[in-house]
């Protein structure tokens, strides 16, 4: 059985649910393009961006650390580490009050996933 999968299924759960905060802000402040110089729509669709820019790259690499021989626990940690990044930074950014801990530590994470898998895979090569 294949982890990967569980990871991208929640991920895009949670994608879908930034996407619907998104479209929620822009029926409310009426904005059809751009974020209409509201604050709170900015800020929702750069959750949503930043999701959309790092998640697709780390989830390419866990799955092939996967299949390139990585354990399923060397795969939940990635995941759980994506997950806890990616929700961390969604929730910092999204406050108007911004704690850039929950910011910093959600790039922290992603990052820290990246470059795991990243080395992982470039070891694996070079072995």
């Amino acid at each position: 059985m294949t982890v990967t999968p569980l990871y991208a299924a929640i991920l895009g759960l949670i994608f879908v649910a930034l996407s619907l905060q998104t479209i929620r802000l822009r029926r409310r402040h009426r904005v059809a393009l751009g974020d209409g110089d509201q604050a709170p729509l900015r800020r929702a669709m750069r959750v949503h961006a930043n999701f959309a820019e790092y998640v697709p790259l780390a989830l390419l690499l866990m799955f092939f650390v996967e299949r390139g021989g990585g354990s399923a626990l060397r795969i939940h940690v990635l995941g759980i580490a994506l997950l806890a990044g990616r929700l961390l930074h969604a929730w910092g950014v999204s406050q108007a009050r911004e704690n850039f801990r929950y910011r910093t530590t959600g790039m922290v994470l992603t990052f820290s996933v990246i470059i795991s898998a990243s080395l992982f895979l470039l070891f694996a090569q070079l072995a």
